[in-house]
This record gives C-alpha cells, structure tokens and sequence, in this order.
C-alpha cells in the first residue's frame, strides 16, 4: 500500500498491482465530499462525466462539457491532499482529432491541477493516447461498456459475452497498455473476461461490475453512500443509506418550523 504520508502517483498503482494489493477508487464532484473520500485513504479518486446524470439530472453522460468537467475538476482538487486526482475527458473532446484531445487534455490538467485524465476506448483511441502521453499527460484507459458508446452499445448492456467479445476486449486493453496508459477501467464484464484482461497486461486493472479479480474497484460514490436510491444494479453495493436519512432529516426540520419549535431560545441570539 502507497504511504498515506505521500500523494499517490500513477506508478505508485503498477507498483500495488506488482504486490499484489487491492486499489481503492471513487467518484468525487465537489471539494466537502471530495475531502472526506481522500481523508478516508481511497487511492485514485475520478471525477467522473456521471456527475451530467448524477448531479444534473441528464439522462447520459453524453451532453457533460469541458467546462462543466474542468469546474467539478478544480474544486474536487481543493478537497484532496493524497489520492491520485484523474479527470474524466467528455464526449468529442479527445475523439475528433489528436491535436483537439491534446489541447483538451492539457487544459485540464491546467486548469484543475489534477494528475491524470481518463479517455474510453480501445484499439481505436490508442494514437490519441500514445500521442497525449509523449507530451507528458497520463491517461487512463476505459473498455467494455464504455457509457459515451451508450446508444452504439444499445443501452447498457454487458460486454464480452458474444463470440470472439473476450478477446476483443483484451486486444483492447493490450493496445492501451502499449499506446502508455498507466491503468484500465473494466466496466460490465463477466468475471472471467474481467480476469483474463487483468491477466494479461501488466498495468492496473480498476472494475466497476466487472467481478473481484480486478487490481481494484471504482465506484459512484452517491451510488454507494445510497444518496442516489434511484439507480440500482447488481453490481452495485449500498454502504449507507443517506438519501433516507435526508430525507427524514428535512422531514423533521419542516415539522419543527411548521410547529414553531424551530428556532427555540437555544438557536437564537439575544
């Protein structure tokens, strides 16, 4: 395990991998929770394009913005001291061409002073990535479903079920590791797609839905806290239940209002 003296860098993750230690990661969107992730001992805390559906109400990740991703970005980076800060790059930033993704991702790492940006896509991002990290960008990589391929993917679904998908998804993954990226996110696969790739690349492996060979596991922290009771999967697993209990806290403070009980003497300045 990195010391939790020091920041964790991104070799720092090969190196955990190496030993054979579990990496911990989790969304973060603002600098209050941000703050109480990275204080808990978390390793790579992202700053997810979920936030669009999470924080936003929208129903993809496919309308989040460079703007919108650089401003959660900044002020998740005034809540951590430790982990390492990645940045998740929206839709069309880095696809269209290698000059638009280095520029982008140079921005925002810039702009947000995070360490590392996180692209989707297999074989066919690899050049952008091989080309973002010669200019000194780390990156980390995405496959399987891959949530801006949503529509493409028909929803989603489960990847490396068809035939010859397992070993696509490796090719994959390899192609990133050549092109340098420092680790791979594995989003819904089987187990055993899930292992096979872990197995076969000497980067980290970071499984959301993807089973418990992974090097480690990420997951969206208003998922996991139960603040957003209104996403559930199978995959997913409730630590708390903080959307109740907000809601029976704001229940208590409207009674108490109604009822004149709030303030009292005890809340109030003389």
């Amino acid at each position: 395990m990195p010391d939790k003296s020091k920041p964790v860098r991104t070799v720092d993750l090969k190196v955990m991998k190496g030993a054979g230690e579990k990496i911990v990661a989790l969304t973060a969107y603002d600098a209050l929770f941000a703050a109480l992730v990275d204080e808990s001992g978390v390793d790579v805390i992202l700053v997810g394009d979920s936030v669009n559906t999470v924080l936003c109400g929208e129903a993809t990740t496919l309308s989040a913005t460079l703007d919108q991703m650089i401003y959660h970005g900044r002020i998740v980076r005034k809540g951590v001291r430790r982990a390492l800060l990645t940045i998740d790059m929206p839709y069309l930033s880095y696809q269209v061409s290698i000059e638009d993704a280095k520029r982008n991702c140079g921005r925002v790492l810039k702009e947000t002073g995070a360490e590392a940006v996180k692209v989707e896509g297999g074989r066919s991002v690899a050049p952008t990535v091989n080309a973002l990290v010669e200019i000194g960008i780390p990156v980390m990589g995405h496959v399987g479903f891959t949530p801006q391929s949503v529509h493409a993917m028909g929803g989603h679904r489960v990847q490396g079920r068809a035939v010859g998908a397992k070993e696509r998804i490796v090719e994959d993954a390899k192609a990133l590791e050549q092109a340098g990226a420092f680790s791979v996110v594995l989003e819904l696969m089987p187990s055993d797609v899930a292992q096979s790739v872990t197995e076969a690349i000497d980067i980290p492996t970071i499984g959301i839905g993807s089973g418990p060979s992974c090097d480690g596991q990420v997951l969206v922290l208003h998922d996991m806290l139960g603040l957003n009771d209104r996403f559930s999967a199978k995959f997913l697993k409730r630590y708390a239940d903080l959307a109740g209990s907000v809601r029976s806290a704001v229940k208590a403070y409207e009674e108490d209002v109604r009822a004149g009980r709030y303030p009292d003497v005890s809340h109030a300045y003389e």
